[in-house]
């Protein structure tokens, strides 16, 4: 349909161009409409030529064409006819209206031609006879003119003479009536005349009656303009009645820009008496630390986690009554001031003064100066905003405060109050990122007390059943009523209400990067307050907080951990992990998103702090494990320094403390495992439980039957020591362990085994001491090595505690492998 349609246009439009062209060519027209300058033709057999010749062109087709041709261009020469005739009918219908249109309008001109014709006769006609009128005029005054001209100054002089001499009635008459302006513009009407003619005595008396009825007016004006009880317009006339009465400009300066002070100083004093004494920093802090960690219970998310200070009134009240009171009052004198002194247009001896210079440099220093104790007392009000709770009153108020500021900007365009303003916003701004830092890490520090209460008040009550049932965990119910009762549900509980705290605070900051807070346009919160202020001071310097604060607990600890519970190490130690692998990320991208960071200034990037958090988990779970290895060595320390080994009788258990050992090695090892992965072990003989006594028995019969060996010389039994540890792998006791159990429970079995070792070549062994030692390994030997990554670590120390204890024994005489595998069992 759209093709036919177009089809349809295009043809019309062919149409008009076909008819138009043949009327141009009709009348000799180009393109243009100019008349064409080219040739004619002068063929006679030319059928569109002004020298056609019917005749020729007929017998010239009659020659030239056959009948079927003849017939063929009849046919065509009568649609070319039909088709001009269609044409020119066309051309008379559309073109009618606009000939008999054409005809009306000339026809109408012609009459009104004629009509303007009559009428432009006339006024020539008038025009001369009012010439000739006025010459004649001319002609009979020409001898008068002279006298009349006199007679007319004299008349004026009289009347000038007669306002002088009626001036001061005049005069006092205004003033009883309160008519100043009159009765200025009256003097100065005829000042310049009385000092004129001053010498002459009539016009000195009244020179001096005019002085002393326009000293009391001017008595009365400065009176006026001190008490300051009129209306804006009343004080502006009585500025320029006594600027015209040539009083000071300076001093009219001081004492309107004076009266104005007592006016503004009033209303300051009256924000200062708003502020009150909040109280103390520690104790906001305190609050804030205890609504904080009520609201990390529940696990969700609250935007006013934060108490606010109460007061009589609040931030926005203080600021809406500053900007309502002072700030309207302030902009109402610059703007009188102004139309007084600076923008009134100077004439005569006023414009030499420089009047409008002097006076906006008075306004600016006056301004300044209220300016400046106004901010001040602004600062003092937002200063005790201590409270982080609801922070939109905070931010509605510094925006009103910004908005309101902007009049001045528009009446003093050179004044430096807006940008002063403007810093106090960013002031305010930064104290309450740093507020906001501040309460993060007071949440945090409350929150790990909490955990440390938690792991600790099972202890008392649970210390024996954990150690009967063997893997009892230090994370039982904690003080609170809904408290987590186990590790992963404690640092589940300690990272979730951390992420919901920082999220909330963003939630706050953000109000200040709001799109309807005018000052959110600024270049600042638009680039340094996001990326220096809230993702570095903020996000930034809390997760270092919190990888530094852990670390402390690491320095804190003595020789057996200090009061820093292990269970807290190894749930800071995961928290450090889980902030590398995952948490820090996403608070960062979080952050980037939710403020449109752009960086560009240098930001702290997400590999080093990645790295910062994993470095401090790394530390922390050494620490761990130094902490379990030293209370597990304390615990064999005191075993082997308080026994007799000289004199002790035969074995017939395995020791308490041996049980403890494995005892509290399982516990640990199910406490580590309820936070990180098994790991990953070599593979185990399938005789690791018994295997301990072949390699003792086999260094034992080295060491009791070395002396035997070479009678005449006998053998040093360390060298067999000695040359058996050149070909045993180095074991490093202090080493780092790795992110998963079997790492850490190895480390704490490398430092509890090495301190057995040391301790017993302290001791010297009777052959009782030495079997019992023997006992000892044995039993540790066929549970311990399930815990480790590599059971030939263990075997490896045993083996030295065993070899260790015969060097020092008196008599060593090693007890049956048998023997040995009965009593352990039994124990």
């Amino acid at each position: 349909m759209d093709g036919e349609a177009d089809g349809m246009e295009s043809d019309e439009s062919g149409r008009k161009r076909r008819v138009h062209g043949m009327l141009k060519l009709y009348y000799g027209l180009d393109e243009e409409g100019k008349a064409a300058e080219q040739a004619k033709s002068l063929d006679p057999c030319d059928i569109n030529g002004p020298h056609f010749d019917h005749e020729v062109f007929l017998n010239k087709l009659r020659r030239e064409c056959s009948l079927a041709e003849l017939m063929d261009q009849e046919t065509c020469m009568v649609k070319q006819i039909r088709s001009l005739d269609s044409d020119m009918q066309t051309l008379v219908y559309e073109n009618y209206n606009k000939f008999i249109s054409a005809t009306d309008t000339i026809r109408k001109m012609k009459n009104d031609f004629k009509k303007m014709e009559d009428e432009m006769d006339g006024l020539s006609a008038n025009m001369a006879a009012i010439t000739e009128f006025s010459a004649c005029i001319s002609g009979t005054l020409q001898d008068q003119h002279a006298q009349i001209t006199k007679l007319s100054g004299v008349h004026t002089l009289l009347r000038k003479l007669q306002f002088l001499f009626e001036l001061p009635a005049r005069l006092n008459k205004c003033l009883e009536l309160q008519a100043y302006a009159q009765a200025v513009r009256s003097h100065r009407r005829a000042r310049c005349v009385l000092q004129q003619y001053s010498h002459l005595p009539s016009f000195k008396g009244i020179q001096d009656d005019c002085h002393a009825i326009m000293d009391k007016l001017a008595q009365e004006l400065r009176q006026k303009f001190r008490d300051g009880g009129s209306s804006a317009k009343d004080l502006s006339e009585c500025v320029e009645l006594l600027l015209q009465l040539d009083e000071p400009a300076e001093e009219l300066c001081d004492k309107f820009l004076s009266h104005a002070r007592s006016r503004l100083e009033s209303d300051l004093q009256g924000l200062e008496a708003e502020i009150r004494p909040y109280p103390s920093a520690s104790a906001v802090k305190d609050a804030s630390a205890r609504r904080l960690a009520s609201s990390s219970a529940d696990n969700t998310p609250k935007t006013r986690a934060f108490p606010s200070p109460t007061s009589n009134t609040d931030i926005l009240e203080f600021i809406d009554r500053g900007c309502n009171e002072f700030v309207s009052s302030l902009c109402l004198v610059i703007t009188s001031y102004q139309e007084l002194f600076i923008n009134r247009a100077q004439t005569g001896e006023l414009a030499s003064k420089n009047i409008p210079q002097m006076a906006n440099g008075k306004l600016n220093a006056f301004v300044d100066d209220l300016a400046a104790r106004y901010f001040s007392l602004v600062e003092r009000r937002i200063q005790e905003e201590k409270g982080v709770g609801d922070n939109s009153l905070l931010v509605r108020a510094l925006d009103r405060f910004h908005r309101r500021l902007q009049a001045v900007t528009k009446l003093l365009p050179g004044s430096a109050v807006p940008n002063q303003g403007t810093e106090i916003v960013i002031r305010a701004a930064t104290e309450r990122v740093k507020q906001y830092l501040s309460a993060l890490q007071s949440f945090y520090m409350d929150s790990l007390t909490d955990v440390r209460q938690a792991l600790a008040t099972p202890r008392l009550s649970m210390a024996g059943a954990s150690l009967a049932g063997g893997g009892a965990l230090l994370g039982g119910p904690a003080s609170g009523r809904d408290a987590p009762t186990s590790l992963p549900e404690l640092l589940s509980s300690l990272s979730a209400s951390i992420l919901n705290q920082i999220k909330s605070v963003l939630a706050s900051v953000h109000l200040f990067t709001a799109k309807d807070i005018a000052f959110s346009n600024k270049p600042y919160f638009k680039g340094e307050f996001c990326s220096q202020g809230v993702r570095e001071s903020l996000v930034v310097s809390f997760i270092k907080f919190v990888c530094q604060s852990s670390l402390q607990f690491c320095d804190s600890a003595g020789d057996k951990g200090g009061s820093t519970p292990p269970a807290l190490l190894l749930l800071l130690s995961r928290l450090c992990l889980d902030y590398e692998t995952s948490t820090i990320s996403y608070i960062l991208t979080l952050t980037d998103e939710q403020f449109l960071v752009q960086h560009h200034s240098p930001v702290t990037p997400v590999t080093a702090l990645c790295a910062e958090a994993r470095e401090a988990a790394q530390k922390l779970l050494n620490h761990y494990v130094k902490v379990q290895g030293l209370i597990i060595s304390q615990m064999l320390r005191k075993s082997v320094e308080t026994r007799d080994w000289v004199n002790t009788i035969e074995p017939r258990n395995v020791r308490a403390v041996m049980k403890r050992v494995v005892e509290d090695t399982t516990s640990i090892d199910v406490q580590v495992g309820l936070l990180y992965e098994e790991g990953v072990r070599k593979a185990h003989s399938s005789d690791s439980s018994k295997r301990t006594f072949s390699v003792y028995s086999s260094s034992r019969q080295q060491t009791r039957y070395a002396s035997s060996y070479t009678p005449s010389a006998p053998m040093d039994t360390n060298l067999l020591s000695n040359i058996h540890k050149l070909f045993s792998e180095r074991i490093d006791i202090f080493s780092s362990v790795e992110f998963n159990k079997v790492s850490v429970i190895t480390g704490i079995i490398k430092i509890s085994l090495k301190t057995f070792l040391e301790c017993v070549r302290l001791r010297t062994f009777g052959r009782f001491g030495l079997q019992q030692i023997q006992v000892d390994c044995h039993y540790l030997q066929m549970y311990l090595w399930r815990f480790v990554s590599d059971e030939n670590l263990v075997h490896f120390l045993l083996d030295e505690i065993v070899g260790s204890s015969a060097h020092r024994c008196l008599d060593p005489a090693p007890m049956e492998q048998s023997v040995i595998e009965v009593i352990c069992e039994r124990g």
